[in-house]
């Protein structure tokens, strides 16, 4: 039932990510950490960004802005692997709080704001893209920077996904190899990869198809509603496990008894 679940979470995060335009790792990540730990939930989230990128880029592969996917490439390709790396050196717990952070921060500032954007300029370019890869290092999930400073420079939707998809591609091969090499994802999850696969593809497709029946902008304010209650659930989860941290021990088994 536990797997069932989780491929499930997958499947319906693919969903919505493509119909959001944010990507599924935003809704992904803080809910399959509902299932594993941090580590396993990056690398598990790395390995079915790389498949679901992989089929979008097969589809839009003809329609990538090759100045921009150079601009915001690049720097999240750099930047990713500084916060891959450094997701190894620090207390996993402050990754999670980063994350729920983010994610309230994100969702609150984009449903007060929904018409926000950045300059459509080379200097928000490349420090939106170092950003994006920085956080997609660290926390699993920076598509709602790279989104943002998309749509900055007003592109056809068709040229918005391949280029989000290939910038986004190479960051996730790049995070992917340090995750691996530090034994995020164990020998026994191994089997989830092709069923991931399989998410993916499917999970993109159908998004897509769901695209062109819903009002995009009524579904973004309710993709934002549901990232923040993803967050604030997160960030309880990281207060509770703080507050059965901080008991002692003896109590703890006092309490069980």
């Amino acid at each position: 039932m536990i797997h069932i679940l989780f491929f499930l979470t997958a499947f319906l995060s693919e969903i919505a990510g493509t119909i959001g335009g944010f990507g599924s790792s935003v809704f992904f990540v803080p809910l399959a950490g509902l299932f594993f730990n941090i580590h396993t939930v990056l690398a598990l989230t790395s390995i079915l960004h790389v498949f679901s990128n992989t089929s979008k880029l097969i589809i839009f592969r003809k329609n990538i802005d090759l100045q921009l996917f150079l601009l915001i490439g690049i720097p999240s390709m750099v930047f990713v692997i500084f916060g891959a790396y450094l997701s190894t050196k620090i207390d996993t717990k402050y990754v999670e709080l980063a994350m729920s952070v983010f994610l309230i921060a994100f969702s609150v500032l984009l449903y007060i704001f929904p018409d926000m954007s950045l300059t459509p300029d080379k200097p928000n370019a490349i420090a939106g893209g170092g950003l994006a890869g920085f956080l997609a290092g660290l926390i699993g999930t920076g598509g709602a920077i790279r989104g943002l400073t998309l749509t900055a420079f007003n592109l056809e939707k068709g040229m918005f996904v391949a280029t989000s998809a290939a910038i986004d591609f190479g960051v996730d091969v790049s995070r992917l190899g340090i995750y691996l090499n530090h034994s995020f994802l164990e020998r026994d999850y191994y089997w989830y990869i092709p069923v991931l696969i399989l998410v993916a593809i499917s999970g993109s497709y159908i998004g897509k198809l769901l695209l062109k029946n819903i009002s995009q902008k009524y579904f973004r304010k309710i993709v934002l509603i549901f990232i923040f209650l993803i967050g604030v659930t997160t960030l309880l989860q990281f207060s509770d496990k703080q507050k059965n941290q901080s008991i002692p021990v003896s109590m703890q088994v006092s309490d069980m008894n």
